[in-house]
């Protein structure tokens, strides 16, 4: 059975960076090769769920002031009809006929998955409704990773985009204490502290004043099942405070 894995994807540039979020990424696509998969990305916030059904996916670049090479990057992974509408089924959610992947979604799985030859299908996160919600939504896709199908959020450990520091900028402490806390609750299962970060980790507003790029995370801790363990696959910073942290459940 696969793990559920939570991915953090730093700026759309991250293709080009040489960050060690970058290699990570292209290595932990060697090591699983899952039959499809379901994107959970931060730049994808409904009012309820939404799943994108398309026969190939369009490389949206929903994002503004960078170099033009990268909105010539292009990432063509087929849809499956099939596993969108099953996922639209489990969570309730409705299904999008014309929606592309947003740079969440493609620029970690071009990184994954250069050939861009694993079946995608992109489902939305509601960040209005907090963590508690997110991790009952991925708890409904839990059963898909018997079918090998890779659940993939995909967001930021730590993003507060007016924080950020010149590259090379030492991790502030608000930043590491936020993370650490974080990685101490995932490690010993406390879903009920984990649902309650936002009043219970330190630092909790400054690492994520707008939750979308959070979400994703319980989304797959859900999707890890019940008894899920977590494990940490890769921790690093970029800007500073953008942390890059990964990890599995399952």
């Amino acid at each position: 059975m696969l793990p559920a894995i939570f991915v953090s994807h730093g700026a759309p540039t991250l293709p080009f960076d040489d960050v060690p979020a970058r290699d990570f990424l292209r290595g932990l696509g060697q090591g699983i090769r899952p039959r499809a998969i379901v994107a959970v990305s931060a730049h994808w916030d409904t009012q309820r769920p939404a799943v994108n059904a398309v026969a190939v996916n369009g490389t949206m670049h929903d994002f503004g002031g960078f170099p033009q090479a990268l909105y010539d990057l292009r990432y063509p992974a087929p849809g499956d009809a099939a596993l969108a509408a099953q996922v639209a089924g489990l969570t309730g959610g409705t299904v999008d006929t014309t929606r592309g992947l947003d740079h969440g979604a493609w620029v970690p799985l071009m990184l994954m998955y250069p050939q861009a030859d694993v079946p995608v299908v992109q489902l939305s996160v509601q960040r209005h409704l907090g963590a508690a919600h997110h991790i009952a939504l991925g708890r409904k896709l839990a059963a898909l990773r018997d079918d090998n199908v890779l659940v993939l959020g995909s967001g930021g450990f730590v993003h507060n985009l007016r924080r950020i520091a010149p590259p090379g900028s030492p991790e502030p402490e608000w930043s590491q204490e936020f993370s650490g806390w974080m990685h101490d609750r995932l490690m010993a299962g406390d879903e009920a502290a984990l649902a309650d970060y936002r009043a219970q980790a330190p630092h909790a507003v400054m690492a994520q004043p707008t939750e979308d790029h959070f979400m994703p995370l319980f989304v797959a801790l859900g999707a890890g099942g019940e008894t899920a363990k977590a494990a940490r696959l890769h921790s690093s910073a970029t800007f500073g405070s953008l942390r890059m942290d990964a990890y599995s459940f399952g």
